[in-house]
């Protein structure tokens, strides 16, 4: 439940943002009456409160109300703040957390953390396991209070001194947390070739009762942490069932569902933990040192001590540490992990390379454009971490169910052992079946049904070179049936180039060429770049122009060797007479039309007479910027993955539009459009087909990505722009990303589907059987804890290469 709305707005770096946990949240109702109290209060400029988590989170203008003043109205409105929070400051501090593996771990991990009066704000992010704080003041902050306070939930918290710093990982196999369970297995293992072996009996109930107590000790302390805040998840749940049974004298069954229970819940934190390793394996990319040359000298130094500017040296086979320009060297840079491109690219100087990235033969010198926090691969690591942590919109669903399936279930448990107790002559049967509703009221697999699909989507994506901004985005683009291209530097490279000199009236190729290079040598347009890029690749001689005047959207003029020269579009030309008066004015027509009708941009070439002040075209330039090569490909790709129809939007000639569209196999072309036009298109587009997908350079169409129900942006690498704009992101040049991202988001919503349909299934079957007693304890562990391996292991599936095979 979130809100964002208020008459009263600061800007943002003057809003002051707190996170606070809330007393008396017993209900979803509960939230959004607080959230909407919070709304409506002067000052307030957004709110969002979270029932599962039992916070909230205000972000305020400090000019017109206070953090005392937010607490003094949630406690109005019926409430409790524990503490009254300050603002946050902008000094966050990242730990790791191991054995964290469901949403119940997450939230009593964040609700620990919040208790800390220290503490500002909290975010627990359960598909990086990851925990994120700011604390009150950067001077009163103890990384130890915040490791301890972890510890206690059950937890263990690892300071991250870097986004991408190294530390060393132990095999799972020396993971001390595994003891126990390791311990407990023996123990059970004991007492059960006593039991069934013809041992003594006493010796058999103390081997159960000791594996009980050493395998149940772990959720045992994190169920009463639970309880302490008033939560009853899954280890309060397991618990009592354990003491349950050896309670009713089954100590054998009740070691048996803490053993089982135990196992279940290691293998599901070894399996998510795999899903996880997109994180690491991007953190792994960036080399821990680089060397450096400082005055003449080469050094090793940390790559977090990189300064800009430093000159830092990558030999052949290593990997570049740094986003930086190379001043020296080429080399084919395998670009794979970043860009997702599989074929190294060839760098030489003066091109940008990206932290992570190998060097292959040859060595570069590099300049260090950006430090390390702050390069592409930082950049991205920071957006999967957030888009892995993000709800998608099934699990919000989930979540809501879930919060009420719990509690009916304990309440159907309370109502069977003592409705059983009061009118059966067997209550021990009863009870023992209410023990075992508590199991099947965990909700474990179905919580993390969702989750663990988003993250290791999230994290294939990401080796695949497509970056994935959240949940919501990667569902909503497996629901779109159409899809809108944007031509320049989506369908094309953007790099036009100059194909066709056409001379009028006697004029010489050459001579067209040198004064439509003497004009565009000052101007930055892309177009005037090609003609003079052109003009020097032949030899020509560019003379001196002087009065340079752009002429928006229509061409340039200047004046060369005492004459004014026009170089602009048929509009441009025609405004000044350059078609009425021209002798050859049906002939440059029909020239147009013949370039625009082969997918050509055509510019004209006109000369104005001092004396009659008349222009007169000389010659025509057409320039083109023709489609990917992989162009058609890619479309054809979309269409087997369920997209029905295809438009190309440009802000080119229709015949241009036209003829790109027939090339690459667009069912539609929307031409002559300005940025806020291609929104328009959107709606309309939506309007006929439905949710859709845009595609675009991130840049000048960010209208468009904004108003598409998801927007893609291409080639963002390096492109702060792209990075913040889309909803999702390739980040290098393939246009076929498009089609392996709807097939991953078609493929993520089906798995997620069938994990959800197996978990309810297995629920309803467990709990009908569970009332009429043909389930035991350790059968419902069994089913319970199996079935959140097996939705684990079939989200994991996801996590295989995206690419057709």
């Amino acid at each position: 439940m979130t809100a964002t709305r208020s008459d009263l707005r600061a800007p943002d770096d003057e809003a002051a943002v707190v996170t606070m946990p809330i007393d008396g949240l017993d209900c979803g109702q509960c939230a959004e009456t607080l959230a909407s109290g919070l709304r409506d209060s002067t000052g307030i400029l957004s709110a969002s409160v979270s029932f599962g988590a039992g916070t909230a989170r205000v972000a305020y203008d400090p000019r017109i109300t206070s953090g005392e003043r937010v607490v003094a109205r949630i406690r109005a409105l019926g409430y409790d703040v524990p503490h009254s929070p300050a603002a946050a400051t902008p000094s966050p501090h990242v730990f790791t957390i191991s054995g964290m593996d469901c949403a119940d771990c997450a939230k009593s991990v964040e609700r620990a953390v919040a208790a800390l009066p220290e503490i500002a704000t909290v975010r627990v992010n359960l598909g990086a396991g990851t925990l994120t704080v700011t604390p009150r003041q950067e001077r009163a902050f103890s990384a130890d209070a915040v490791t301890t306070v972890v510890s206690r939930a059950g937890y263990q918290a690892t300071p991250r001194i870097s986004s991408l710093a190294h530390v060393a990982r132990r095999r799972w196999w020396h993971d001390r947390r595994l003891w126990p369970v390791e311990i407990a297995l023996l123990l059970w293992a004991i007492g059960a070739a006593l039991d069934f072996g013809g041992g003594s009996a006493t010796a058999a109930t103390v081997a159960y009762a000791a594996a009980l107590l050493i395998g149940g000790y772990p959720f045992a302390r994190a169920g009463l942490q639970a309880i302490r805040v008033r939560r009853l998840d899954m280890n309060v749940l397991m618990t009592i069932s354990a003491i349950g049974a050896a309670l009713l004298g089954e100590w054998g069954e009740g070691a048996m569902v803490v053993v089982l229970f135990a196992i279940g819940g290691t293998l599901q934190a070894l399996t998510l933990d795999r899903t996880r390793g997109a994180i690491r394996a991007l953190m792994d990319l960036s080399p821990p040192e680089a060397l450096v040359v400082r005055d003449g000298h080469e050094e090793i130094v940390p790559v977090a001590a990189l300064r800009l500017g430093d000159l830092v040296r990558v030999k052949p086979g290593g990997r570049i540490p740094a986003d930086g320009r190379i001043v020296e060297g080429a080399a084919a840079v395998d670009q794979a992990a970043i860009t997702g491109e599989s074929i190294p690219v060839d760098k030489v100087a003066d091109d940008d390379v990206f932290a992570g990235t190998i060097c292959g033969a040859g060595s570069l010198l590099i300049e260090v454009t950006r430090l390390s926090d702050d390069s592409t691969l930082a950049r991205i690591v920071h957006q999967v971490e957030e888009a892995q942590g993000s709800r998608a919109p099934s699990q919000a669903l989930i979540d809501r169910f879930a919060a009420i399936y719990t509690p009916v279930v304990i309440a159907a448990a309370v109502l069977l052992a003592s409705g059983g107790a009061l009118l059966s002559d067997e209550p021990r049967t009863w009870i023992y079946r209410a023990l075992v509703l508590l199991v099947i009221a965990c909700p474990c697999a179905l919580v993390i049904s969702t989750p663990v699909s988003i993250v290791a989507a999230i994290g294939a994506a990401s080796r695949r070179g497509i970056l994935v901004k959240g949940g919501a985005a990667l569902e909503a683009a497996g629901m779109a049936r159409v899809v809108a291209l944007d031509k320049t530097g989506t369908l094309t490279p953007g790099r036009p180039v100059v194909s066709d000199i056409v001379a009028i009236d006697g004029a010489r190729d050459d001579e067209i060429l040198a004064l439509a290079a003497a004009v565009e040598l000052l101007s930055e347009h892309p177009l005037a770049r090609a003609i003079v890029a052109h003009a020097r690749h032949a030899g020509v001689t560019i003379p001196r122009a002087d009065a340079f005047t752009a002429l928006t959207g229509r061409g340039a003029r200047a004046m060369v060797g005492g004459r004014e020269v026009l170089v602009g579009s048929p509009r441009l030309i025609a405004e000044q007479g350059g078609f009425a008066t021209n002798s050859n004015a049906a002939r440059v027509e029909a020239e147009i039309a013949r370039l625009a009708a082969d997918g050509k941009t055509p510019l004209l070439v006109a000369m104005r007479d001092d004396a009659t002040s008349t222009v007169a075209v000389i010659g025509l330039l057409a320039l083109i910027d023709a489609p990917r090569p992989d162009a058609a490909t890619a479309i054809a790709r979309l269409r087997a993955a369920g997209v029905s129809h295809v438009t190309v939007l440009t802000g080119d000639t229709a015949a241009t539009g036209a003829a790109i569209a027939a090339v690459v196999g667009a069912d539609d072309i929307r031409a002559g459009l300005l940025p806020a036009e291609k929104a328009t298109a959107i709606r309309e587009l939506r309007a006929v087909y439905g949710p859709i997908v845009m595609v675009g350079d991130g840049i000048n169409d960010a209208p468009a990505l904004a108003t598409a129900d998801v927007g893609v942006a291409m080639g963002a690498a390096g492109t702060d722009v792209a990075l913040e704009t889309a909803d999702l992101a390739l980040m290098g040049d393939d246009l076929n990303g498009v089609a392996d991202l709807l097939r991953l988001s078609r493929r993520t919503t089906s798995i997620i589907r069938q994990n959800i349909s197996l978990s309810l299934a297995i629920k309803v079957a467990a709990l009908v059987l569970g009332v009429f007693g043909f389930v035991n304890l350790w059968v419902a562990v069994i089913a319970d804890m199996g079935t959140s391996l097996v939705v684990t292991l079939n989200g994991m599936r996801l996590g295989r290469d995206i690419r057709d095979r």
